[in-house]
């Protein structure tokens, strides 16, 4: 078994670059607008919360799925601040950044802060759990 956890909570560095990877595969798949991609990210009891809450992989593919048609979102940019082992999680704390392009509108940047409970599930990490708030 992996130890990802020393005495003070901290993520040892393997785990953290892992975490980032997981963090640019996100920023990678929600470029592309690709719903299925993001959801599967997800463990298939995850929670994503953004203007609305959504249970389960496939409520959070219908999640992104709406919002990516909405607003055809790019050059999404997650920046992972901080990462703390709580028990068998990671949670990550960081900032987020992209541009919405609506259909007929005009380009316009967004940004805030996101958190994520993280577990490891088989060989990979997964999000249990996202909030992401918007501050601009």
């Amino acid at each position: 078994m992996t130890t990802f956890a020393q005495q003070n909570n901290t993520v040892d560095p393997q785990t953290a670059q892992q975490i980032r990877a997981l963090a640019m595969k996100y920023d990678e798949a929600f470029n592309r607008n690709d719903a299925a991609a993001v959801a599967a990210l997800y463990t298939e009891d995850g929670v994503h919360a953004f203007k609305q809450i959504s249970h389960g992989r496939p409520a959070i593919e219908k999640s992104y799925g709406i919002d990516f048609q909405a607003w055809h979102p790019s050059n999404r940019v997650i920046t992972v601040d901080r990462l703390k082992v709580v028990g068998n999680e990671v949670r990550s704390i960081g900032r987020w950044t992209d541009t919405a392009n609506p259909a007929g509108g005009a380009p316009s940047n967004h940004g805030g802060i996101f958190t994520w409970i993280i577990v490891r599930e088989g060989n990979t990490w997964q999000i249990r759990r996202s909030t992401f708030s918007q501050s601009e």
